[in-house]
């Protein structure tokens, strides 16, 4: 039966629903079934359908509310909680932008102060000068322009008087340190020049600027932490945690003062960097006050004969530093956090160190990374751990971790240098001086004085061992350097080596020299990171080397190697920054406390010198020994162009080895030869990566018993196209030295064996450079494949004159798999059309 509904009461009907839906749609929950929402987001924010369901029936306040309500409930929650971080996101890089931008008007005052200053000393110079030409027979006029430059240009530093060991003379050298001090942070006392990749900004680490002709050397920064002024202060204090390079500082002597302030007399030992230096210490007078502003300071400075003052200690083994006028200046910001000025200016006594190493010692870059940037990344370190974004690495607290990398670093920096006072005593040498020998047999040798190293030793029954050298290296960037070191470890590393130095730290049949690898087995690698900082420029890691295979009395046993391992330096933008890579063998538990035994490397870069000597100035790349050409002009060109490229870096290398009393002659002979054998691995891998000037080629240095390379290289091109028809180069009827040139230029790698020759191409493919060639092998070079199939194809080789090979894979000299589209090789004939050699040249062929 149909019924017929009126339009009045089907729009009243739909208006029920409409209703019921609204009341269904929009839900008013009561507190306590907000309370109860808000328990269960706590623990799970985004909770499952079943969990909802349950959530309904487990809780008696929730009954009238539908599964659905819930779940619109927790999709706002979650966007609630989501708009409440980035609005305290936003604020945080608010406060940050303000005080990042008082800081930059400030830096903008300074800037324009220092500028008037130039003007007007610009024009009062002007001035003499005039007045000097137009008074000739003034002597008194040139004399004063003399005594002016020279009074600006070296601008001395003006004699104190001397002063008591009293507290009231400490105290005037304090007030004195502490205005020079304000004057370098935010006056004009010191020339500043922005760092090259330093650009402020809320994430940034801060303004850095080096100086610029003032005596000695000089580092400032600028930046914000959110850390408060006095947790700042003593974070800075405590030089030992973020100073690498600081080996012992002690404070001697504390004065309070009548201004709230207190005087402290410190001396300080640092670490040399290389071996072919001596370390520094510094006596200094270290003042920390309040200023009128809220602002905290803390300057530092040497108390010399100049300044006055008591004597310091003195060591033998080290050379007195001068550290002028630095300090901290930390001022609070609205809303928390801290706004840092830090000023080192120091003078390292330069001319005491070899020729080759004193622009290390007159590099402010250098100074700015190891000392000022250091300590801007440390208190954002420490900052980030305290707000909890720092997960934790293998489940340890970030301060667990940093102390391992703390650890580290000083193990290799006290196996650097070495003290007397340490324990470590030298080995006479072999005859040959490339590497020191050192042993140290005190108990507390093994790094961390928490550490109880005392059973390890009477296990060892011995000591410990150092095998340390240094070398000079050209053109080869140490963060490239550092970074093949750390991922191609095989290329340099001996597998049995690694196993002697993991067992001593357990009861071990390997525990001497000797152990060799079982012939065709070697370990891989597995890098598992642990840490690392904000900026990437540090990591922390374990090592995990599988499947060591060691055979000693005819008993084969494989055992996996841990190393723990501290990467720094990588970045190779940052500008002054030496590359280190240090590593010390552990155990599988990996304690807290667990002993180590750090070895490694340090590539330390020196500043670019300008050499007058053309022949000085030559690139020692073995790859720029090509040259087209043997004009006067070319040679400028290339002169020029090796000047402008002739980066030199130090590179450190330090291993240490437990030994037991009667094997320590063993153990020194063989930590001697492991050293000489990674220092040759080394310079073979920096010859291979050194950047190529790509500039004019000289022919200097071509084997003996071949023809000249132009020679052959026109022979290559005309045996090419007599066999196959086809022109290799796209110019033929050019002069022999333009054929040279077009084929070492070709895109394509061509070579003739036993690699005489090679363009810069094949020299890529191959990882090496022109000197090195001559010892590649081409069986060697091929895989299995690749030698099996030119054998079969050699007798046409030499019938027909060519043959085309397929796709295939060959390795570089650093073991690197190259895949190639198609090979071709064919006979090269000379002027008497006999065969002289063969010629290869891979297509299209790139690294695996």
């Amino acid at each position: 039966m149909a019924m017929v509904v009126s339009g009045r009461e089907a729009g009243k009907g739909q208006q029920e629903a409409a209703a019921t839906m609204d009341a269904g749609k929009y839900v008013r929950y009561t507190p306590e079934q907000v309370e109860a929402l808000e328990r269960v987001y706590c623990e799970c924010p985004k909770p499952s359908s079943l969990k909802r369901q349950q959530l309904v029936r487990e809780c008696p306040i929730l009954f009238n509310i539908e599964p659905k309500q819930i779940k619109v409930w927790f999709q706002n929650r979650r966007c609630r909680e989501k708009q409440r971080k980035e609005a305290f996101r936003l604020q945080t890089v608010n406060r940050k932008l303000n005080a990042m931008n008082k800081l930059l008007m400030e830096e903008n005052d300074r800037l324009q102060k220092q500028v008037s200053e130039l003007v007007y000393e610009n024009g009062y110079m002007r001035q003499q000068l005039h007045n000097a030409s137009v008074a000739t027979t003034d002597t008194s006029c040139e004399s004063v322009v003399t005594s002016g430059q020279h009074q600006r240009q070296q601008n001395p530093t003006p004699q104190h008087p001397q002063r008591d060991a009293n507290p009231a003379g400490l105290l005037a050298i304090a007030e004195e340190t502490l205005a020079e001090f304000l004057s370098k942070a935010t006056g004009t006392a010191v020339d500043w020049v922005q760092m090259v990749g330093m650009k402020p900004g809320p994430d940034s680490i801060g303004i850095v600027a080096v100086s610029h002709n003032c005596s000695g050397v000089a580092a400032r920064a600028c930046g914000l932490v959110s850390l408060e002024p006095t947790k700042v202060a003593e974070i800075l204090k405590d030089r030992p945690a973020w100073y690498r390079d600081c080996r012992c500082i002690d404070v001697l002597t504390v004065i309070p003062t009548s201004n709230g302030g207190n005087i402290e007399l410190i001396y300080m030992q640092t670490y040399a960097p290389t071996t072919l230096a001596a370390a520094r210490d510094f006596w200094t007078l270290r003042y920390t006050r309040g200023l009128e502003d809220g602002s905290l300071v803390i300057c530092e400075r040497s108390l010399t004969s100049a300044t006055g003052g008591p004597t310091g200690p003195a060591s033998p083994n080290f050379i007195r530093a001068e550290m002028l006028s630095s300090g901290y200046l930390i001022r609070p910001c609205e809303g928390g956090g801290s706004m840092i000025h830090i000023v080192d200016h120091v003078d390292l006594d330069a001319w005491s160190v070899p020729e080759v190493l004193r622009p290390l010692y007159e590099s402010p870059k250098f100074l700015a990374q190891k000392m000022t940037i250091a300590a801007l990344r440390h208190l954002r370190q420490i900052a980030q751990e305290t707000s909890g974004e720092v997960p934790y690495g293998g489940g340890r607290q970030p301060a667990v971790l940093r102390t391992f990398s703390q650890r580290l670093s000083r193990g290799f920096n006290d196996a650097v240098n070495g003290f007397a006072d340490d324990g470590w005593l030298l080995l006479s040498s072999d005859g040959i001086e490339d590497v020191t020998i050192a042993i140290n047999s005190s108990s507390n040798k093994l790094i961390g004085s928490h550490v109880n190293s005392s059973a390890l030793f009477s296990t060892i029954g011995g000591g410990v061992l150092c095998a340390k050298a240094s070398m000079l290296l050209q053109n080869v960037p140490p963060a490239i350097l550092v970074r093949f070191l750390r991922e191609h470890r095989s290329e340099w590393a001996d597998c049995g080596v690694d196993a002697y130095s993991a067992a001593s730290l357990r009861t071990s049949p390997y525990a001497i020299p000797g152990v060799r690898t079982s012939s065709g087995l070697s370990g891989s690698q597995v890098i598992l990171p642990l840490a690392h900082t904000l900026e990437h420029e540090e990591f922390l890691e374990v090592i995990k080397l599988e499947g060591h295979v060691f055979n000693q009395d005819d008993v084969v046993l494989s055992r996996d190697v841990f190393l723990l391992q501290l990467c720094s330096g990588v970045d190779e933008d940052a500008v002054g920054a030496c590359a280190q890579l240090v590593f010390a063998p552990i155990d599988e538990s990996f304690a807290d406390d667990v002993p180590l035994l750090p070895s490694g490397f340090r590539v330390i870069p020196l500043e670019p010198k300008t050499v007058d000597s053309p022949a000085a100035s030559r690139t020692l790349d073995l790859a720029s020994m090509l040259e087209i050409g043997s004009g006067a002009a070319s040679r400028s060109v290339n002169e020029t162009a090796s000047s402008s490229y002739n980066l030199r870096s130090v590179l450190t290398i330090a291993f240490q080895f437990t030994f037991e009393n009667h094997l320590q002659d063993n153990v020194a002979v063989m930590a001697r030869q492991y050293v000489r054998s990674v220092v040759a691995s080394v310079q073979r891998v920096a010859m291979a990566i050194a950047p190529r000037p790509s500039c004019q080629i000289e022919v200097e240095h071509i084997p003996q018993g071949f023809p000249e390379a132009d020679t052959l290289a026109c022979w290559i091109s005309q045996s090419y196209r007599a066999h196959t028809g086809l022109e290799i180069l796209r110019q033929c009827s050019q002069t022999s030295d333009s054929l040279l040139k077009l084929l070492w230029h070709h895109s394509d790698a061509i070579g003739s064996p036993v690699f005489t020759f090679s363009n810069q191409a094949g020299l890529d493919m191959l990882e090496t450079t022109l000197i090195a060639l001559q010892d590649i092998a081409l069986e060697k070079t091929l895989d299995d494949g690749g030698r099996k199939l030119l054998c079969s194809e050699f007798p046409k080789i030499m019938q027909q004159g060519f043959s085309y090979l397929p796709a295939g894979i060959c390795l570089s000299s650093m073991g690197r798999p190259v895949s190639y589209e198609q090979a071709v090789a064919w006979k090269v004939l000379n002027e008497d059309d006999s065969p002289h050699c063969l010629a290869f040249m891979f297509l299209n062929w790139s690294f695996v």
